[in-house]
């Protein structure tokens, strides 16, 4: 509780827990801002250590959107060196946010290298469905997110076909879970950390 209490209190922290950079510079961060971003940020993260054990990610949360703005124009923004402390000089960022994607690029906008930024969230498509056909929908699910961090890191560049074939066949299997019971797949539906 008291790391919780003290994240909030920041605005912006890395997750020890879910990274796997162990204190090195990370190949890519996987960041996300809002509930459902989160939690598919989180589960991209228990993917990648499962299919790419050797991959170094960092994964960061964000509870105050304004901290992402360099400190200069507002007043919870970040200094460059907090900005590179996190999200570091020049690595890939995958981020997944609960608005629309452009904001995040307005935000961030004066900080270094922000075009390495890869940002998923909200895209209107007129439709409703399941709770995780909808982030399938906004290319911003897992499998998504899994997906696009491996793109990014050219050291993956052998493996990533494959491993990105893999990951496009579970979104297509739970599009066809979800067309035919109406509900998404429990294994997705009642996901949880395990290590």
């Amino acid at each position: 509780m008291d790391e919780a209490i003290e994240h909030c209190r920041n605005g912006i922290s890395m997750l020890p827990w879910a990274s796997t950079d162990n204190g090195r510079e990370p190949e890519v961060v996987l960041c996300a801002a809002g509930d459902i971003p989160m939690l598919e940020t989180v589960a991209a993260a228990w993917w990648l250590r499962r299919i790419a054990p050797d991959l170094r990610v960092r994964v960061v949360n964000v509870v105050d959107l304004m901290r992402l703005f360099p400190a200069r124009y507002h007043p919870h923004g970040m200094t460059t060196e907090q900005f590179v402390e996190l999200f570091t000089a020049h690595r890939p960022v995958v981020f997944a946010f609960h608005g629309y994607r452009r904001a995040i690029h307005e935000i961030v906008h004066g900080h270094p290298d922000v075009d390495r930024i890869h940002v998923r969230g909200f895209s209107e498509h007129g439709t409703t469905t399941t709770p995780f056909q909808m982030v399938v929908l906004n290319e911003m699910s897992r499998f998504h997110l899994a997906a696009e961090a491996i793109r990014r890191v050219p050291r993956m560049d052998d493996r990533a076909p494959q491993l990105i074939a893999d990951l496009l066949a579970r979104i297509d299997e739970s599009v066809a879970y979800a067309h035919d019971h109406l509900e998404d797949q429990p294994e997705i539906r009642d996901w949880v950390w395990t290590d």
